[in-house]
């Protein structure tokens, strides 16, 4: 293992501990479960919150717009999640920890 190798996975496990820290405090965070499980880089989950935050935006401007279905949403999401990640698993602990719950409620409708 490289220096480089190290100091990233030296950094994974710091990332993993602070979301260990928040998880003493409350077990019902599901998704920091999900990342420390699947070995989510910090930049993973980073990615992935921005993914929700655009996804969330497009959700609830469809909804004023009329739109009453989501599925190309929901084929978004499943096609640019890390691979390490499952789409029910993701969608069943963002709701859990009430992240963008209106939208992943509404994607929860097409597992």
């Amino acid at each position: 293992m490289n220096e480089l190798e190290l100091l990233e996975r030296i950094n994974i496990l710091e990332y993993h501990q602070k979301l260990l820290l928040k998880l003493l405090n409350d077990p019902k965070l599901e998704l920091y479960k999900l990342i420390i499980e699947n070995g989510i880089t910090e930049q993973e989950a980073g990615q992935f919150y921005f993914l929700c935050d655009n996804m969330n935006k497009k959700f609830e401007e469809q909804k004023a717009e009329g739109y009453i279905y989501f599925h190309p949403l929901f084929h978004e999401l499943s096609s640019s999640l890390p691979p390490k990640l499952n789409i029910k698993d993701v969608i069943k602990a963002c709701i859990t920890q009430k992240i963008y719950l209106a939208l992943f409620q509404e994607l929860d409708k097409y597992l």
